[in-house]
């Protein structure tokens, strides 16, 4: 998977939360988006997994030398970001079993499999309205671990996890496919590998082009 940024700019009125963004994402790479809060992270985020439109430049998209459309992109993007939700009237095993009739399990494992790999086998038949912050974080992140997909976007994502909940993050995340292209916006450094490469959004919130 590559995605390429050319001149790729947003603004909302006569703001502009970045511009003149010009990158190439490959697989098999992680990509930190560093910035303070408020800097416009989950913006490049949005714009960069195609649910919101860039106000200039050009995005492009390719997976195995073929050109993917943006109205197409989301068959090939999981996401797990703090304000995504989650659906408070199914119970767990519900809310995995919904979302895994658009997306295919990655290495074939079942349900039951998922559920112990989520380490939340015993609050399988309980409602999402019922868990806590953490563990909704954990189900959000849960599924877009195990989506079979080639692109993973992940937007802050030990937002209300603890300690335990952490490492149980971190181990999911060295275990994805080498080959996988993997966004992370973050602001801490326990969130990303110290191998990743960083975009600082305050680079390029100028006005002036670069270079």
């Amino acid at each position: 998977m590559i995605i390429k940024a050319e001149d790729l700019g947003k603004r909302f009125n006569r703001e502009w939360i970045f511009k003149n963004l010009t990158f190439s994402f490959q697989s098999g790479n992680t990509y930190a988006i560093t910035g303070p809060n408020g800097a416009g992270k989950s913006t490049l985020m949005q714009v960069l997994w195609g649910q919101m439109p860039a106000s200039a430049g050009k995005l492009t998209y390719q997976y195995q030398d073929k050109h993917i459309s943006t109205e197409d992109i989301f068959h090939y993007v999981s996401i797990a970001t703090p304000y995504m939700e989650v659906l408070d009237e199914f119970t767990l095993r519900e809310m995995v079993q919904f979302h895994f009739k658009f997306k295919s399990i990655r290495n074939g494992k079942t349900v039951d499999e998922l559920m112990e790999m989520m380490e939340l086998a015993s609050s399988q038949d309980k409602l999402i309205a019922d868990f806590s912050s953490g563990m909704r974080q954990r189900v959000k992140l849960a599924l877009a671990f195990y989506s079979d997909t080639p692109l993973l976007f992940l937007d802050e994502p030990t937002t209300n996890l603890d300690k335990k909940s952490t490492e149980w993050y971190l181990k999911n995340l060295y275990a994805l496919p080498a080959d996988t292209l993997i966004l992370i916006a973050s602001n801490q450094e326990h969130e990303y590998p110290a191998t990743a490469k960083k975009i600082d959004i305050v680079d390029f919130k100028k006005v002036t082009k670069r270079g």
